[in-house]
């Protein structure tokens, strides 16, 4: 054995400082994208606000719904983000949202547009309601989300989960874990984990394999996490035998996790309304889509700024060269988040014209995955990118997630989205006879012979998420 030089092709992906913006203005609603820009004003003297300048990505006729292209509007390299933005969307790098304010003056609707808190709980929840799992593994996987702390870590031990399930067979610890570890890989990343050591692993389990420092990392995070601030360098490079190099990649690939991942999604205040980031409208028959421009600020480049460093000294130049390249990538990741937004909500009115059209009775069962399947990007993108998002309609301003619903099949071989099937449950109940009101059974009948199948505790579930009574609490003698 000698040393030798060997030179080897490889390709690797890493999260460049561009491609970290990118994913998290690709997360944010738009008063925090707001506030996001604001800062990054002040403190690059290259960027500077434009009122006179054209939209970032102004709409017009190529933003319909319909056979517009999905692909960047120009050749500067938005595809290039696209893409390794799916590729990285699982990764565990995400930046949280928060809520938002109110957009257009329309006074007569501004009820509709206050921002409902969401919960931790509630983002896993929607999550847990689209996701593939068995009547039995959706009830073990709510009972996990209930027990879920507000950082995102799972501290009750299996015994209290399985407890909490009665009525019914007690499931055992397996059973639990195999839920829990579907839970661990919802938005975001790590969310369910029991201790630090599994938070980070489950996190470097969705890089790529090729990840440089990956394993390494992964050999950290399972034995020396908790002894890790004495070790040091040095330390890890006895223990486990590898180079400092090697150590340092390691522990700054730690570094970019996130320990506390449930803290990315939590409460806003009541006062916050919504600034639709999105405007769906309808011209001549057909449904388009287009970014609310209007609430976004608008960015140039500092034309006097750039001009002096064609005179500034070397240190200088070198300077206002680094910030002025930070704007660019600030003006393109802005303009790259507006596409992918587009490319999403022109999916949904492909999927849910009808919804728009006639209501939520007309709301088609449609799935993360359906969605991420047909515009090329991965489930967890986008999951982030309706994540307090909100597009105006002609029906009011909607949550982006509002267009998302499970399904179950009816008796034509079709499927009813949950959603619809509660409207109908609705609508029974409203025609009934109020002095012999229609029990769930009856309801279970109902919609039976309507083509919809729904066993009675399902039609009492529906009804209850209603917070309609029973029959017996309907009932009105006069």
């Amino acid at each position: 054995m000698k040393p030798r030089l060997q030179t080897s092709l490889g390709q690797h992906l890493v999260l460049t400082p561009q491609l970290r913006q990118a994913l998290h203005l690709l997360q944010l609603p738009v008063i925090e994208l707001e506030a996001e820009i604001a800062a990054a004003v002040e403190s690059n003297p290259l960027l500077d606000w434009a009122d006179d300048a054209p939209p970032l990505s102004a709409p017009g006729k190529d933003d319909a719904a319909g056979p517009a292209s999905d692909g960047p509007a120009d050749g500067d390299g938005a595809g290039d983000w696209d893409q390794a933005a799916a590729d990285w969307a699982d990764s565990g790098f995400d930046y949280g949202a928060g809520g938002a304010r109110g957009g257009e003056d329309d006074e007569g609707d501004a009820a509709s547009r206050m921002v409902q808190s969401e919960t931790l709980h509630d983002h896993l929840a929607w999550q847990l309601h689209l996701s593939h799992l068995s009547p039995r593994d959706l009830q073990i996987g709510a009972a996990l989300i209930d027990a879920i702390e507000d950082d995102g870590y799972l501290r009750a031990p299996f015994a209290e989960i399985a407890a909490a399930l009665h009525p019914g067979p007690r499931p055992g610890d397996d059973e639990i874990l195999a839920v829990l570890r579907q839970i661990q890989r919802f938005d975001p990343v790590g969310v369910g984990a029991r201790d630090l050591a599994e938070c980070l692993s489950i996190q470097l389990e969705t890089l790529a394999a090729d990840t440089p420092g990956r394993a390494l990392a992964q050999r950290i995070s399972a034995s020396l996490i908790d002894r890790l601030p004495r070790l040091g360098v040095p330390g890890v490079c006895e223990q486990l035998g590898c180079s400092a190099g090697e150590a340092e990649t390691a522990l700054a690939l730690l570094r970019s996790l996130d320990p506390r991942p449930g803290s990315q999604v939590g409460d806003l205040p009541s006062d916050n309304y919504v600034v639709p980031d999105c405007v769906i409208v309808r011209r001549n028959g057909v449904w388009q889509a287009m970014l609310a421009n209007g609430s976004l600020p608008r960015l140039t480049i500092h034309q006097a700024y750039e001009r002096m460093i064609r005179h500034a000294s070397g240190e200088d130049a070198g300077y206002l060269r680094g910030r002025l390249q930070e704007a660019r990538w600030l003006l393109k990741n802005l303009e790259a988040r507006g596409e992918t937004l587009l490319k999403v909500v022109r999916c949904l009115i492909r999927q849910q014209s009808g919804f728009l059209e006639f209501g939520a009775r007309a709301l088609r069962p449609l799935t993360l995955r359906a969605v991420a399947a047909e515009i090329g990007m991965h489930e967890s993108t986008v999951s982030r990118a309706v994540a307090r998002k909100y597009v105006h309609t002609p029906r009011g301003t909607i949550a982006l997630r509002d267009f998302f619903a499970s399904g179950i099949e009816t008796g034509g071989g079709g499927e009813a989205s949950s959603v619809a099937i509660q409207q109908m449950i609705r609508g029974l109940i409203e025609a009934e006879d109020p002095r012999k009101p229609l029990s769930d059974a009856r309801l279970a009948e109902s919609l039976k012979a309507a083509g919809v199948p729904v066993a009675r505790r399902t039609v009492a579930k529906y009804r209850e998420a209603m917070h309609i009574g029973a029959s017996h609490e309907r009932i009105r003698i006069n």
